[in-house]
Formats: structure tokens, C-alpha cells, sequence
């Protein structure tokens, strides 16, 4: 058994969530494509590597948070047969590819180890899992190695919307019941929006029966009862809640700009795709509008040097690198456990929570690092064991009471990256919408028709999407700003109109 005998713990946590994106009023639509790439390249990779784990018996620990509207985008038929659609124009654009590149060897072996590439992903999308990833998630965890656990239900940052505890209640109740309803067993552990923590907000994860969360270091490092081992074993707040503390050092070696993993030359690089190098008359399926370019998933490139012409992509030299990283990742973790186990009365817990995205779709070769660092750590018997947050509770149940400081994992772990000059005037809106709805509750609801009671649960839906984290921080970024600002004006505008139905009674029912 893994957690056996061990001298530390290695706890890695992906963050599986993107923004509800779905507009059936279009035949295509730009920001779709987040989901599309993001099942390709991380999903999709991901699941074939737990099937192979389980094949081959290995002994790992996973935990994965699938935030719901992240499983509801997954879920639904129009996304579905969207998808579909999706890989098979992939299929003919490589196809294409191969016979442009024919006279060029090394480029037309890439061409075709794409066409590959999309065809597995296609089978293994329709055919393995019947294009019902949530299942084949369920099912994989179910065999014992891998732990899911939720978010927040539109992912709101729940610092910001804290005014009104209500707000905060139902992004946290929505997600379990999500959960509960898809998975079928109430998840023991939540991945709070942003990592964001504070303090009080574990009364209502008490509330909803979880046991644990996560939280970045200064959460941990600022809390009021300083932690007796760091990071290295949980928090157990006022309200029986553990805290789990992001490890520094995992993080730098893998998210570090300069240094980090992901950024080594052999790599493929993220930001030179065929979308916008081939003539567009090879690109008619993947032109928004019939003009616009977008990424396509075929990236000829390696990230070569600085100040280097981009070489082309070699499968054997990534291959080579990902062996070396993993080799140095699992070492570096042997070296931190029997540093930091020297005081402690128990196994030091190395915590390594990451945006799942990072793993496939930034990083094209991370789900092959993460699958050779579980075979290295199982095959050599090694010292350092993998362990969820719910087996380590389940282990090592008494842990040190604490109330953790008010933190998220953003910039200096501040609020200040989704709350700023940009976006201040974003949560006066969300906080008026919030307590008029409050107010229709509180003026009883028992004698309501259920007319009406359909209009509130739809002013809550609005309110909550727009609560969603990611559009201050698209705004923040300005990756996408026009679309995040007309998503909230979007649900806010919608939120109103029914309040208007409400206090009028006057119900438009269309």
C-alpha cells in the first residue's frame, strides 16, 4: 500500500474549470473553442491516462476538482454534438496537411502524427465514452485511486459577493448539489474560486457537509494560531473545516515563467499554431465570421531558445525532456520530505494544486510528466507517497486548530487581480442585484404562485452566472474584455426585466 511506511506525502490537486459558454443563436462561436481545446488537449489526455494507471496497476492519488459548469458544458447535447464537429473539421484540416507538407519530411511527419492525434480523440470521445466525460470521470474514480471534488457553482468569487451571505450560501449549496446530482455521492472537498479564503466562510462549507478546502500560503502563514509544520499538515478551522496549503516549491518548479517546466525549449510552443500561418483558403472551417482566426491545435513548433528561429517540434527529443523533468520533480520531493520531516510527528504533506488547463492545453506534454511522475513514485517503491486530501484526513485526523487569514492565489494572493480600477463597478451591480433578490425571500415565498417562484429561480441563475470569477478577470487580463463585460451586463439586464415580472406580476412567460 502507498501510504504504507511512507517518509512524506505528495498531494497533487488539478482545477478542471472554464467559464459557461453556450450560444445556441449561433452556427460558431469564438469563445466556445475555450471548451473545445480544452477537452482535446487536457481532458481527454488526462482520462487516457488514468485508464492507463488503472490497466497497468499503479498506485497513485488524484484529486480533481470538475467545477459545475465546467460538468454542465460537458453535459450538454448541443456542446456535445458541437465537439463532435469540432475534431472532425480537425480531421480534415490534417488531412489537408499531409498532403501539403509531402515534400518535407520532418513537417509532414508532424502532419500526420496530428491526423492521429484528432482520430484517437475522436474515438475515444465517441466510441470509449460515449461523449459523456463526467461518467467516464465517475468511473475512474470509482476504482478507488481518484478523488473528485466541486467548486463554487459559477465559480464566484466569494470574498467579493460576502455582503450578502445568501450569495454566498448558493454558490456553495448549488455546487454540491451539482455534484450529488452527477456523480451521485456528495463531495467531501471543495476547490474555493481563486483559491479564495475568508475567515467565516467556513460556516457554510460546514454547512454543506464539506470536510476540506484549499487555500494559497499566506492563507496558512497569516493565520491567527501560527501553523505548527508550515503548509506540511492541514488547518482545522473554527467550524471542524480542514486547510490544505499550496507548497511554494511544487509550484515554481512547474508555474515559474523563467524556469518552470513548461517553458523548456524541446517543448511545444503554445503561441505558433496553423490558424494563423496557413492562407485562409485552407482555414475556411476554422474562420469566425468567415474572417476571423482562431488557434486550430496544430502547432508545427518547439520553443526553442530566446532570440532563435522556431525549430519544428520533435515528439523524441520532448519525449526525452519530459523523462528528465519528472526524474527531477520526483527527486526534488524525495529531498524536500527528508528536509522537512525532521520535527514533525508525522509525514510531511507536499500540497501541488494547479489549474488542470495547464496540463495538455499550456503544456502540451503534462499530462505525460504527471503520468510518469505516478509510474516513477509506484515503480521504484519510493519513500514519497501520492495521497489525496481525504486519505490524508482519513490517516491523520487530529490536526491543529487555526483560523486562516483572508488570502487567494492571484497577485501577492490579494483580492486585488479581480477586484481593481477596472473592475470595481462590477460588484456594486452584483451586490444590489443580490439584495433585492434576498428581499423577495425574505417577504415569503410559501404564497407565491409557482409562476412566480419560476421567475426567482431565474433571477437566481442570472445573478449567479454573473457572479462568475472569470469575467473580472478577463476584463483584468483583456484577453477577451468586450465579451466578459457584455456577459455580465447580459445576465444583470436579464435579472432586472424579471424582477420587473415579479413586482408587477405581470409575467411575460416567453
Amino acid at each position: 500500500m502507498r501510504l504504507e511506511n511512507a517518509g512524506g506525502y505528495l498531494s497533487i490537486v488539478l482545477h478542471a474549470h472554464l467559464p459557461y459558454v453556450r450560444h445556441p443563436e449561433y452556427d460558431t462561436f469564438l469563445e466556445e473553442m475555450w471548451l473545445f481545446e480544452a477537452i482535446t488537449e487536457t481532458y481527454l489526455p488526462i482520462l487516457r491516462m488514468l485508464e492507463r494507471l488503472e490497466d497497468d496497476g499503479i498506485d497513485y492519488g488524484l484529486l480533481i476538482s470538475l467545477s459545475p459548469p465546467l460538468v454542465c458544458m460537458m453535459n450538454d447535447p448541443l456542446l456535445r454534438e458541437r465537439y463532435s464537429q469540432h475534431l472532425q473539421k480537425l480531421i480534415r484540416l490534417a488531412d489537408t496537411e499531409i498532403s501539403r507538407t509531402a515534400s518535407d519530411a520532418k513537417l509532414n511527419k508532424l502532419a500526420r502524427w496530428y491526423a492521429d492525434f484528432f482520430r484517437d480523440s475522436l474515438y475515444w470521445y465517441e466510441k470509449k465514452y460515449n461523449r459523456d466525460l463526467p461518467t467516464a470521470f465517475r468511473q475512474i474514480a470509482s476504482m478507488g485511486h481518484l478523488d473528485l471534488m466541486t467548486c463554487a457553482g459559477t465559480h464566484g468569487f466569494l470574498p467579493l459577493i460576502k455582503e450578502n451571505p445568501p450569495a454566498v450560501r448558493a454558490q456553495i449549496m448549488a455546487a454540491v448539489q451539482s455534484h450529488t446530482r452527477i456523480f451521485g455521492t456528495a463531495p467531501t472537498g471543495i476547490w474555493v474560486p481563486e483559491c479564495a479564503y475568508y475567515p467565516g466562510l467556513d460556516e457554510y462549507l460546514a454547512e454543506a457537509g464539506i470536510r476540506y478546502f484549499l487555500i494559497d500560503t499566506p492563507g496558512f502563514e497569516n493565520a491567527n494560531n501560527r501553523p505548527r509544520y508550515g503548509v506540511y499538515a492541514p488547518l482545522i478551522t473554527p467550524n471542524g473545516i480542514a486547510a490544505f496549503g499550496r507548497d511554494k516549491e511544487t509550484s515554481y518548479q512547474v508555474w515559474a515563467a523563467e524556469c518552470g517546466y513548461p517553458g523548456h525549449k524541446n517543448y511545444r510552443e503554445f503561441y505558433r499554431d496553423a490558424g494563423f500561418s496557413l492562407e485562409e483558403k485552407d482555414l475556411q472551417e476554422f474562420l469566425i465570421a468567415g474572417h476571423i482566426r482562431v488557434n486550430t491545435g496544430i502547432k508545427y513548433n518547439r520553443i526553442t531558445k530566446d532570440g532563435e528561429r522556431k525549430e519544428l517540434y520533435d515528439l523524441d527529443l520532448a519525449r526525452a525532456t519530459i523523462d528528465e523533468h519528472v526524474n527531477d520533480f520526483v527527486t526534488s520531493r524525495l529531498r524536500q520530505a527528508d528536509r522537512l520531516r525532521h520535527g514533525m510527528d508525522r509525514p510531511p504533506l507536499i500540497v501541488s494544486p494547479y489549474d488542470a488547463e495547464l496540463y495538455g492545453h499550456w503544456w502540451f506534454e503534462g499530462p505525460q510528466f504527471l503520468e510518469g511522475v505516478f509510474r516513477k513514485i509506484h515503480n521504484e517503491k519510493l519513500h514519497v507517497h501520492t495521497i489525496t486530501p481525504r486519505e490524508y484526513l482519513i490517516k491523520h485526523p487530529e490536526n491543529q486548530v487555526s483560523v486562516p487569514a483572508g488570502s487567494s492565489w492571484g497577485h501577492e494572493s490579494t483580492y486585488e487581480f479581480w477586484l481593481n480600477e477596472k473592475t470595481d463597478d462590477i460588484y456594486q451591480d452584483l451586490h444590489r442585484a443580490a439584495e433585492e433578490l434576498i428581499a423577495h425571500v425574505d417577504n415569503g415565498i410559501d404564497d407565491r404562485s409557482e409562476l412566480i417562484i419560476r421567475v426567482m429561480k431565474q433571477m437566481a441563475r442570472e445573478l449567479m452566472l454573473a457572479e462568475a470569477s472569470d469575467w473580472p478577470f478577463i476584463i483584468r487580463t483583456g484577453t477577451s474584455p468586450d465579451y466578459a463585460r457584455q456577459r455580465i451586463r447580459g445576465h444583470l439586464s436579464r435579472f432586472w426585466t424579471l424582477n420587473d415580472m415579479v413586482v408587477s406580476e405581470q409575467i411575460d412567460t416567453a
